[in-house]
């Protein structure tokens, strides 16, 4: 009778701007049978630095965070910061 702590990652890529959301699932499990679980989430966006990240992020970034991408993303930013004024 032995208890695990077992982790498992899925993804969402969000809007146009190609969001990648992260969802972590933290289960507890006795002998193969999951006795509890939790959920964390973080969202990462095409200005963040993911060069400490996993290189299934990385993987992702560098595939849906195209220059075009980014800009986009930038003037967005550009454009809330001339809305909040």
């Amino acid at each position: 009778m032995a208890l695990e702590k077992v982790i498992t990652y899925d993804y969402e890529i969000r809007s146009e701007h190609k969001y990648i959301q992260e969802r972590k699932k933290t289960a507890i499990v006795e002998d193969g049978k999951e006795l509890s679980s939790s959920y964390t989430r973080r969202i990462l966006n095409p200005s963040m630095d993911v060069s400490s990240e996993s290189d299934e992020i990385k993987g992702m970034a560098d595939t849906l965070w195209t220059d075009e991408v980014k800009e986009a993303f930038e003037a967005k930013l550009e454009a809330d910061k001339t809305r909040a004024l």
